[in-house]
């Protein structure tokens, strides 16, 4: 019989990273299978072969997708051909509900079982999709253990598997090492920067931060900032945003779980990150901005009190959120500050970050996850 396929579409960075290690704790199992589709360079290196690269459709908000509208389509189209020239076995989304629902109905369409890994936030927003995902995925995969009653109820196949995080967020040097190799004196405190992941919030958020950088510097004169760049960002992209800075700022190409557990304080973009932070122990302060047409659209749509993934596990604010206009250099200098300077309250994130842990489930997340793909593809050889 000819190897089974499973086209795999992951339309942002944390999905071609969580969609790279469940790839490759498939191919631990069965290494035959063969994957295509939409993902980036940690796919790409797992030997998922590409039809459009993750980069082309990962967007920050409704004025920002517009303008990849008319890619999106040509995408949706590419994919389109790809099932009915290809027949994969099993159609594999990762996150990226608004192209990803659409694709799951193609699917079903042609007999292509879905299942959907990383869900859509229907507990945020717009939770009418869960219809759409009741009729068109044949099995959904969640991280969080309060998602599943949610899709339970609505007939929804569902299965909660844990945080892949647990299994991810790992330093990869010796903390000496790193110390040595990043410039890090461990005697003084030290900032990390993570702007996001993409370079639309790295344009809005890092010039924020930088200026906030110089304000805490003043405060706390041997301040260290370490920014480590995010997959698909070089230093060329950051040198016109960095230049003008009067703030020492180390940037590191990679090691960004490295230079979170060797930092005192976060200031991270609201995303994924929160998260890693939480799991390394790291108080942080959250900032979000995106187009004042995405911002009114979304508070009209979001029904969670909570943005920053971390304090909507934890049900309340354990990390600082300041949203659109807040995003201002002297607010978040002062919420850093008040972390930096009181260790009582710096004692007490950290506990909160670590029972924000604990609901994560237990490692393992992503065997678990690929056993239920296995489990799927089985069905359909028989």
């Amino acid at each position: 019989m000819p190897p089974q396929k499973i086209m795999l579409v992951a339309g942002e960075v944390s999905g071609d990273l969580h969609g790279a290690h469940l790839v490759e704790a498939i191919h631990q199992r069965a290494p035959e299978i063969q994957f295509f589709g939409v993902g980036g360079e940690h796919l790409k290196e797992r030997g998922m072969r590409l039809l459009h690269h993750v980069h082309s459709l990962s967007v920050v908000g409704i004025s920002e997708a517009f303008r990849k509208l008319k890619t999106a389509f040509k995408t949706l189209q590419d994919l389109k051909e790809a099932m009915e020239r290809e027949r994969p076995d099993l159609l594999l989304l990762i996150d990226y509900p608004e192209f990803n629902l659409r694709l799951a109905k193609i699917a079903r369409r042609k007999n292509i079982p879905v299942l959907y890994y990383i869900s859509p936030q229907i507990w945020a927003w717009r939770p009418g999709r869960v219809k759409t995902i009741a009729r068109c995925v044949k099995k959904m995969v969640v991280f969080f253990s309060f998602e599943l009653p949610l899709y339970q109820a609505a007939g929804v196949d569902v299965e909660w598997v844990g945080h892949p995080l647990l299994d991810i967020v790992r330093t990869s040097l010796p903390r000496e090492e790193a110390l040595e190799q990043f410039g890090i004196d461990p005697e003084q405190k030290t900032v990390a920067l993570l702007p996001g992941s993409r370079m639309e919030e790295v344009i809005r958020l890092l010039p924020p931060m930088l200026t906030a950088a110089a304000y805490l510097q003043l405060e706390i004169p041997k301040l260290q900032f370490i920014l480590p760049l995010a997959p698909g960002i070089s230093g060329v992209d950051l040198y016109p945003l960095l230049r003008d800075t009067f703030v020492p700022i180390t940037v590191v190409n990679g090691y960004t779980y490295d230079v979170m557990a060797l930092s005192d304080l976060i200031l991270t973009a609201s995303g994924t990150a929160t998260l890693e932070a939480a799991i390394l122990g790291k108080p942080m302060v959250i900032v979000y901005k995106v187009s004042r047409l995405t911002y009114w659209v979304g508070r009209a749509l979001i029904r969670v009190k909570h943005i920053g993934l971390v304090n909507l596990i934890a049900g309340r604010e354990i990390a600082k959120e300041l949203i659109q206009d807040e995003v201002e250099p002297k607010k978040i200098a002062k919420e850093a500050l008040r972390l930096l300077r009181d260790p009582v309250l710096y004692t007490q994130t950290v506990e909160a970050l670590a029972e924000v842990r604990q609901t994560l489930g237990k490692p393992g997340a992503v065997d678990r996850a690929a056993q239920i793909v296995l489990s799927l593809l089985q069905e359909r050889k028989v």
